[in-house]
């Protein structure tokens, strides 16, 4: 059940409303079929032992077809040559009362259901008498199981209708729902339409976008509505004015389609259908009155007096921040537990609950990294260099934030932790995305963060972004946010590269090597590729896995190995750890393994390709053709060899006779990462504090005027670095 339709729980009477729009088809001729549908649901909650009140729609649109056959029938040759007939529409609607209701009458009998008619006018409410009056009959009626089915009398109605339409139909059953559903003390409203629910603009217009739950105080002013109702008067506005009017009065009111089956069980279910109208929407949907582009703009802004304090004051934000995980730690784990239990239920692979799981010394490692970090020397405001260009006139190049950072990252929530405090040190506003299969770690730790930093700053300094649907209108704003991370899957960076103009900082694969020399050591190298593959083979530097599961790696062997039996030994020992063996066109055959469709395939379970080369140079030509330019390692000897590999492969990390599983920001000692970056502009690798910074130039004068540089006489000399005044 969603979280926000809890209430149906309590339900016990409800009043639908089915438009005209439902109950004809685009000719005007009833829709015998929906109506059956909509019969058909009305009797399986009645059996259930809902009391249900029916307001339709639909019999002006009905007599307006009968009539119409009947002038027709009834014309003469003259007048059929000029068929334009003017059609009365109380007429109609006497016409098509009588109809409407034997047509219910039959389909509810044929359901062994008993249902009642009311015809009613805005007039007769005003009588305190006949509202009492109703109300005790309809309880009447609702007691022995019979639903009643309201209809606006527009036959005798005298009020004067706002507009009409080119039927000459006026009438407004939404707002007789709403006031029904006020009158008879609802638990429910519920208003079928040709519309799945209520959108951001006309349902015809693409960049339109359905609104699960209805604010107020946000999409008043915001929505644009489409045209009114195909053949009735009102049309979504008066659907929505009747929503709201009863959602006030405490009765949550839902608009969806009438087209489906069974949107009213779904609705009563708790199934997130349609868009829901309630009176405390605004105090607990995720994202409250800020837009995607009020957010951003909310973290510049308190970035920008983050970046105003001193050094001491981010400092204690950040020692803030890892005492307020270590005092929120069992909260913490009943989110973090409650997102792993659901994720093995909805049939996860392993790998992704490995990531998804806080394992216990998680959150006091995180805290721990966060004190490092805090007590890093401040990256803001560092002088990298300083020239005096003329007498008086220092010029000084300092570190800056970026600005506002977007991170989209799945499946880890520690993500969260690194990436904030991150952002945090390096003085850059930040909004978040994770994947929705943490939504509650997620939800969690952004509360418990946030809490920790000073009103004087602003909570709004890290924006956790609820909905997927946001990212498209995030990559957008290319005023306001200034850099991308996305942490995730290969579709999931190439999708974000491909939707933006902001620099994305990333990689799209995480495919790393380890070449095995010759002059290898049999146990070093033994234990170097059952680490790179074993030690936490859903990381994105495993020998076995990317981001986020299963981007395949090859191990490289030298050709001799074959013959000193350290090639057999090691494929032994993979197969003994259960990795699944596949190899290229040399190393299938030597080795009996199935050959690997492709060396730049990847895989879902724990899996790696071997492949043989002659030499150093065939492996960093390999690497060159299938890596992805992560991590690649060479296992060697002999230092020439060990050389030719380190300079020759063009990647962010290449290694000596270590483990691939040491490119990670904290083993590095920068505190902690916001991912690693496979990109040649801007940063390289782990990416930590320095990567979040760039530069800005200060020039310090008494006077100076360029003046055609007539007056200037430019010595360009470098001097020593010194921390500025103002830091």
């Amino acid at each position: 059940m969603d979280p926000s339709r809890a209430f149906v729980t309590n339900v016990k009477r409800l009043i639908v409303k089915v438009g005209t729009a439902v109950v004809t088809r685009g000719d005007g001729r009833l829709a015998v079929g929906r109506l059956g549908a909509l019969c058909e649901q009305l009797k399986e909650l009645n059996s259930q032992g809902y009391e249900i009140v029916l307001v339709t729609s639909g019999a002006v649109g009905l007599g307006l077809q009968r009539l119409r056959y009947r002038k027709l029938v009834n014309s003469s040759l003259a007048d059929l040559q000029n068929a334009q007939f003017e059609l009365d529409g109380k007429a109609c609607a006497a016409v098509g009362q009588s109809s409407l209701m034997a047509l219910y009458d039959t389909l509810f009998s044929q359901l062994d259901v008993t249902s009642s008619q009311y015809l009613v006018t805005d007039t007769e409410f005003r009588d305190t008498s006949f509202r009492k009056q109703l109300s005790e009959t309809v309880k009447s009626l609702l007691s022995l199981k019979v639903i009643p089915i309201f209809n606006e009398n527009d036959a005798v109605s005298t009020r004067r209708a706002p507009y009409e339409d080119s039927s000459g139909i006026f009438w407004d059953n939404d707002s007789l729902a709403g006031l029904l559903a006020m009158e008879l003390k609802a638990d429910l409203l519920v208003m079928l339409s040709d519309v799945e629910g209520l959108y951001s603009g006309p349902p015809s217009d693409p960049n339109s976008k359905l609104i699960h739950t209805y604010i107020k105080e946000k999409h008043q002013c915001e929505i644009t509505f489409g045209d009114k109702s195909r053949l009735g008067r009102g049309g979504m506005t008066a659907k929505v004015n009747a929503a709201v009017c009863a959602a006030y009065a405490g009765i949550p009111s839902v608009i969806t389609s009438g087209y489906a089956t069974d949107n009213i069980i779904k609705v009563l279910q708790g199934k997130c259908v349609g868009t829901l109208f309630h009176r405390d929407a605004h105090l607990w949907t995720l994202v409250k009155e800020l837009g995607v582009r009020e957010m951003a703009v909310k973290a510049r802004e308190c970035s920008r007096r983050l970046q105003a304090m001193n050094s001491e004051g981010r400092r204690k934000i950040l020692l803030d921040i890892a005492d307020a995980l270590e005092a929120n730690e069992s909260l913490i784990k009943i989110e973090n537990e409650a997102d792993v239990t659901a994720a093995q239920d909805d049939g996860y692979e392993k790998p992704l609950i490995s990531r998804l799981s806080l394992k216990p010394g998680k959150i006091s490692g995180l805290a721990k990294s966060i004190r490092v970090l805090a007590d890093m020397e401040d990256p803001i405001g560092q002088v990298l260099k300083r020239t005096e260009l003329a007498d008086g006139l220092i010029l000084e190049k300092t570190s800056s934030p970026l600005g506002v950072l977007l991170v989209v990252f799945e499946s880890r929530p520690d993500a969260l932790v690194q990436i904030a405090s991150l952002a945090i040190r390096s003085g850059n506003g930040l909004l978040l995305k994770g994947g929705k299969e943490a939504k509650r770690s997620n939800a969690i730790l952004h509360k418990v963060i946030t809490s920790a930093i000073p009103e004087n700053i602003g909570e709004k300094l890290i924006g956790l972004v609820a909905s997927r649907e946001d990212i498209p209108n995030l990559l957008k704003l290319d005023d306001v946010i200034d850099l991308v991370i996305p942490r995730g899957s290969n579709k999931l960076v190439t999708q974000i590269k491909n939707s933006t103009k902001i620099p994305v900082l990333g990689h799209a694969d995480g495919i790393c090597h380890v070449y095995v020399d010759k002059s290898a050591k049999v146990d070093m190298a033994k234990q170097i590729v059952r680490d790179a593959k074993i030690d936490y083979p859903a990381a994105c530097n495993a020998m076995v896995y990317s981001v986020p599961i299963g981007s395949q790696e090859t191990l490289l062997l030298h050709k001799d190995l074959s013959s000193n039996g350290l090639l057999n030994e090691l494929v032994s020992d993979l197969r003994h750890e259960g990795v699944t063996l596949y190899g290229g066109p040399r190393a299938s055959s030597l080795l009996n393994i199935p050959e690997t469709r492709s060396f730049h395939h990847e895989y879902s379970s724990m899996a790696c390709t071997i492949e043989i080369v002659d030499d150093v140079q065939a492996a960093i030509n390999h690497i060159h053709q299938h890596g992805s330019s992560h991590t690649d390692c060479i296992i060697t000897e002999n230092h020439e060899v060990a050389e030719t590999f380190l300079h020759g492969v063009d990647s962010a990390a290449v290694f000596h006779n270590a483990s691939t599983r040491f490119c990670d920001g904290a083993r590095f000692g920068l505190g902690a990462e916001v991912g690693i970056s496979t990109s040649r502009i801007h940063a390289r690798g782990p990416v930590g504090v320095e990567g979040l910074l760039t530069t800005r130039w200060i020039l310090r004068g008494s006077g100076q005027v360029v003046d055609g540089d007539k007056g200037v006489i430019y010595t360009h000399k470098d001097l020593p670095l010194q921390t500025p005044l103002y830091i």
